[in-house]
């Protein structure tokens, strides 16, 4: 179904006996193979960790790079003929270059020019006139005027950037749409690649995928930077946003099969925070960089490290295992006790012993389900259709605040990092609010923040500028605390057969919203606050609907549609659902946290 989807079928892929009866230490290797899982991660798992979490900085970087890469300066219409004299109100000059810059003030004024040839022309950011009556330097005229378009091509504002993507193939005026697809077309192939490489991954192994989306990353990459033409630059783009989603997608399982159950929520949410460091390296990156193919080269570089160092990664023992090739699980389970310095086991040994347990030959039947699942009955249905509210509502909230960042005035490079930093200490407002005040506790609280911040954005005056940006950074915590959320959320919502389905679903929804995101950012043309005021209304809506949606904090998996509905009345009484095989096993092995995670990037 989607990125996530793929990544959570995961589990579906380990034999039956083997998903409920293998105890969760021999699938997610702690600190001894053989020990019940440890509560922190020991030396192998940390350094396979932060290899991992490494690539995710280059991630971030190439999914924020077009903030800097298709900003279009201001720009005029290039004169037909080589210019003697130039006017602009009551300045003239000799030299274009010494009077043009006055132009860019946002108004619709123009420059008047006299050719060598004696012509006298009017130009504009779109058009250029030429004066049909002979006339002097002057900005009285009224005779008549021929409109030309602009064939020669554009002068353009160099002060800030010596040169983009819009500059580079003229993306302005009628062509501006082009620098407008620019994002849109990358989030596509952000789509396509979760969905492809999440499936390979199941088939292939995590190992080849994680290398070849590395790879990609890095050559699709510099590929861009030396792009001869729009249409190549654009097919390039897409490549990379599905090596890089494809890598996303993956890691996040790899990285929970191989840590210990007690910190793999930990560890997972906060891989979000090093594409939130990817965000920062943009901004760092733009600020000394000003020439877009060279910026785009030294983003690329990023990845090198790990592309470098990847191929000491093993494959991970729950995926061998569920292809049958336990000689190579016990190497890897070796490899771990040795780095670890503990006991290793004998798999063999323990899968016999499991699989003589007496649910060990229970039948198994595999039932397909569809969309239509999430919409069981009445209340489900609302559930699914406030779950996918939510998810659009954090995407679309997360890139625009992130998009919009060089547009608040000021510095738009400090902006953005700001941008990104705020969102760490958001991942860990997460990570404690959520055991400690519930899931749905802090999702209510974040969004219906977010939506009075954004209401707080439009009161302030223009003049205000570093209250602006604050207000709009604690927007951003509270938006991307909220989305960072709603992955666990959604997956402890809905029971065993329908889980991926449900995240996935959730995850093609939030992708709709960065896709049309940039367009977000563009509707402050009509009016300045329009953005703000939907988002804004938008996480209000999703906040108070998603008061009706239960608490899940300290409660099992649910495995039927039954359990599901008794989320909130079990834990009023009892605090727990009637104890069954299925959810016993499943809260030992935390399938939930497989995976669901980290793919909203």
């Amino acid at each position: 179904m989607s990125a996530l989807g793929d990544a959570q079928r995961t589990s579906s892929r380990v034999p039956p006996a083997l998903q409920h009866h293998l105890p969760a230490s021999s699938f997610f290797l702690p600190l001894a193979p053989c020990s019940p899982a440890p509560t922190v991660a020991s030396g192998f798992q940390i350094v396979l960790y932060f290899i991992c979490a490494f690539q995710n900085i280059s991630c971030g970087i190439h999914y924020l790079a077009s903030v800097f890469m298709t900003v279009s300066p201001y720009h005029t219409c290039r004169p037909p003929g080589n210019v003697s004299q130039v006017l602009f109100h009551n300045i003239s000059s000799w030299r274009l270059e010494d009077i043009w810059i006055l132009f860019f003030t946002g108004h619709e004024d123009q420059i008047i020019v006299q050719l060598q040839n004696g012509e006298v022309w009017e130009l504009t950011s779109c058009h250029r006139f030429r004066r049909d009556e002979k006339s002097g330097l002057n900005s009285d005229y009224n005779g008549q005027k021929s409109s030309f378009p602009c064939l020669d091509g554009y002068i353009y504002d160099k002060s800030k950037w010596d040169s983009t993507v819009v500059t580079q193939w003229d993306l302005v005026c009628n062509r501006e749409w082009f620098a407008k697809m620019v994002q849109p077309v990358f989030m596509l192939g952000v789509l396509l690649g979760a969905m492809i490489f999440g499936y390979l991954s199941d088939r292939l192994g995590r190992r080849l995928v994680l290398w070849s989306t590395s790879t990609g990353i890095f050559f699709f990459g510099i590929a861009v930077a030396f792009s001869s033409d729009y249409y190549s630059f654009m097919i390039a783009r897409f490549l990379l946003a599905m090596s890089g989603s494809g890598y996303l997608v993956v890691v996040f399982v790899y990285v929970t099969e191989f840590i210990g159950m007690k910190s793999r929520t930990w560890a997972c949410i906060q891989m979000h925070s090093f594409f939130a460091i990817g965000t920062m390296v943009v901004a760092l990156t733009g600020y000394f960089v000003r020439t877009w193919w060279t910026y785009q080269i030294v983003l690329s570089t990023v990845t090198v490290p790990f592309v470098v160092c990847c191929w000491i990664l093993p494959e991970t023992p729950f995926w061998l295992l569920s292809e049958g090739r336990y000689e190579e699980a016990q190497r890897v389970v070796d490899t771990m006790a040795k780095w670890n310095r503990a006991s290793s086991c004998k798999l063999s040994e323990l899968l016999s012993l499991d699989l003589n347990g007496p649910v060990g030959n229970e039948p198994f039947e595999v039932k397909k389900h569809n969309l239509l699942d999430l919409f069981y009955d009445w209340n489900v249905g609302t559930r699914t259709l406030i779950v996918w509210l939510i998810w659009f509502t954090g995407c679309l909230g997360f890139y625009f605040f992130s998009l919009n960042s060089v547009n608040l005035g000021g510095n738009e490079y400090l902006n953005l990092f700001l941008m990104g930093a705020v969102e760490i200490p958001a991942y860990v407002f997460i990570c404690w609010g959520m055991d400690s005040i519930g899931r749905r506790n802090v999702l209510v609280f974040s969004l219906i923040s977010g939506a009075l911040l954004c209401g707080v954005v439009m009161v302030i005056p223009k003049d205000y500028l570093v209250w602006t940006v604050v207000v709009t950074m604690a927007g951003k915590f509270a938006i991307g605390a909220s989305f960072g959320l709603i992955y666990l959320y959604t997956a402890e919502l809905y029971p065993t057969m329908v889980r991926s389905l449900a995240v996935g679903s959730g995850s093609m929804v939030s992708r709709v919203g960065s896709i049309v995101a940039p367009f977000w950012v563009s509707l402050s043309s009509a009016w300045t606050f329009l953005p703000q005021l939907l988002v804004g209304i938008l996480a209000f809506v999703s906040g108070v609907l998603s008061l009706i949606l239960p608490e899940t904090m300290g409660m099992p998996l649910a495995t039927t549609w039954e359990e599901a509905a008794k989320q909130d009345t079990e834990k009023e009484s009892s605090g727990k659902l009637f104890p069954t095989t299925k959810n016993t096993a499943l809260e030992k092995m935390e399938v939930i946290d497989s995976g669901v995670s980290g793919l909203g990037e």
